[in-house]
C-alpha cells in the first residue's frame, strides 16, 4: 500500500498492511520563513518516511493574526518571545479583531507548498487551533484568567472568540483549497474538567468547535481533533464530525487507545510518548510503545503518532526508530 491508501484504510476501518505513522514538532528557526518551513517539512517527511504530514506552522501565528507581537528567540530549541499580548484585561476583548490576515494566508500557502511537493501519495493536514486555544495565547497563556473571563463575562468574551472562529473557518478553507487533505483541529487543554466542567464547555465553547469543523470543504477527508491534556473529555471527539481523535495515552486519566476508539467510534491517533521515549529513547522502549499501541487496537483504525508535538530537542534517530517499528508491525 502507498501512504495515502494506508491512511484512508486506517480512517475507514479497512484492511491494512500496517498502521500508518507520522510525527511532528516545531522547527523554531525555519518557522519564521514559510518557504524554509515548507522545505524542512518536506525534507523530514521524505527522510523519515512519514505516511502523513501534520503540518506544524509557526508556533505563534494565530495569535499574531489577532494582535500579539513576538520576536524570534534566536535559538532552535526555544519558542518565540512574547512582546505584547492583545488582551491584557477584560475590556480588551471588545477590541479583538483580525489585524493581520496575511500571516494566516502565508501558512495556508506553506501547507500547499508541502502538499504539492510530496504529491498525492502522502496526505498533508493543516493545523488549526480552536478559538479558545487562540484566546489562551491572546491573554499571554493565562488559562485561569481566560476561563474566568469567559464564565463571568461571556457577553464580552464570546463575541471576540466568534470573530476568531470566523477567521479560522476562512483559514481552514484556504488551506484545503491549497492542497491540504484536512485539518488537525487542536483544542489545547480546555476539553477537560481540569479546565472547566463539561457542561460549561458544551454551552460556551463546543458550538464554535462544531461550526468550524462543519464548515470544512467537502474535499477535506482527513480531519483530526486533537484533545490536549489530562482527563480529556472524549465525548467532544465523539460528537465532532472528524475522522480521527488525537491525544496522549500517557497523560493522567486518559483512556487507552482501544477504549478511546470505542468511546468515540473514530480512528485514534497516538501511542508514542512525545516528551519521554521520543526524546531520550532508548530504541527498545520506542518499539515497545509501538507494539503496545498495535496490541491495544489490533492495529485497526490506528494512526501511530506522538500524543502531541515532539520537542525540538528530540533526536531524529528516535523518530526513525518509531517508523522502523511501525514498518515491522
Amino acid at each position: 500500500m502507498d501512504s495515502h491508501s494506508r491512511v484512508r484504510a486506517a480512517l475507514e476501518g479497512g484492511k491494512l498492511d500496517r498502521p500508518p505513522a507520522g510525527a511532528w514538532g516545531h522547527t523554531y528557526r525555519e518557522e519564521w520563513n514559510s518557504e524554509h518551513l515548507a522545505q524542512v517539512t518536506v525534507d523530514r517527511a521524505r527522510r523519515l518516511g512519514w505516511d502523513f504530514v501534520k503540518f506544524q506552522p509557526r508556533a505563534t501565528f494565530f495569535a499574531e493574526a489577532f494582535g500579539n507581537r513576538y520576536q524570534p528567540s534566536g535559538h532552535r530549541l526555544r519558542a518565540p518571545l512574547l512582546e505584547h499580548a492583545a488582551v491584557p484585561d477584560l475590556e480588551s476583548w471588545g477590541r479583538v479583531e483580525l489585524v493581520d490576515r496575511a500571516v494566516l494566508d502565508e501558512q495556508a500557502r506553506a501547507v500547499g507548498l508541502v502538499a504539492r511537493e510530496l504529491g498525492e501519495s502522502v496526505p498533508v493536514i493543516q493545523t488549526v487551533f480552536s478559538p479558545i486555544s487562540v484566546g489562551d495565547y491572546l491573554v499571554g497563556r493565562d488559562k485561569r484568567r481566560l476561563i474566568r473571563d469567559l464564565r463571568q463575562h461571556s457577553d464580552v468574551v464570546l463575541p471576540a472568540l466568534e470573530r476568531v472562529q470566523d477567521a479560522l473557518i476562512d483559514f481552514a478553507r484556504k488551506s484545503v483549497e491549497a492542497g491540504a487533505a484536512g485539518v488537525f483541529y487542536a483544542i489545547s487543554g480546555f476539553a477537560t474538567p481540569d479546565a472547566m466542567p463539561a457542561a460549561v464547555y458544551d454551552n460556551l465553547v463546543f458550538p464554535m468547535d462544531q461550526r468550524i469543523i462543519e464548515s470544512l470543504p467537502e474535499a477535506a477527508w482527513f480531519n483530526v481533533v486533537h484533545l490536549c491534556g489530562s482527563h480529556i473529555n472524549m465525548d467532544v471527539g465523539r460528537r465532532l464530525p472528524v475522522q480521527a481523535v488525537s491525544y496522549s495515552v500517557h497523560n493522567a486519566g486518559n483512556p487507552s487507545l482501544g477504549e478511546a476508539r470505542r468511546l468515540t467510534g473514530k480512528a485514534v491517533m497516538g501511542g508514542l510518548e512525545q516528551r519521554g521515549v521520543l526524546v531520550v529513547g532508548p530504541e527498545e522502549a520506542i518499539e515497545e510503545q509501538v507494539r503496545s499501541a498495535i496490541a491495544e487496537t489490533g492495529g485497526e483504525r490506528l494512526l501511530l503518532a506522538p500524543g502531541c508535538s515532539v520537542p525540538p530537542r528530540a533526536r531524529e534517530s528516535n523518530l526513525a526508530a518509531m517508523m522502523r517499528a511501525a514498518a515491522a508491525a
